[in-house]
């Protein structure tokens, strides 16, 4: 299946947040399931960042490298890029 994550969902997957039902987490966390994610959505997150609204553990480049950069198996960030800095 495929699933379109906005940003507040993104967001709370990789902050491990209890406010993602366990049905999404289900769905995010099963490999059989294709993940997106809109491009304005990483602007957001950079906004975010930029402003001092959020803070990430790892640099925002690290967390979503270049298109060019990403492989197949890790192109999408994992929980633990996330925690608090």
């Amino acid at each position: 299946m495929n699933l379109l994550l906005d940003t507040y969902t993104l967001l709370w997957f990789l902050a491990g947040s209890p406010l993602l039902s366990a049905a999404a987490l289900e769905a995010i966390e099963d490999r059989a399931n294709v993940l997106w994610l809109s491009p304005i959505s990483l602007v957001e997150i950079a906004i975010k960042v930029r402003i001092d609204k959020l803070r990430l553990a790892v640099p925002f480049g690290v967390l979503f490298p270049p298109v060019s950069q990403r492989t197949r198996s890790g192109s999408f960030p994992s929980r633990s890029s996330m925690r608090p800095a």
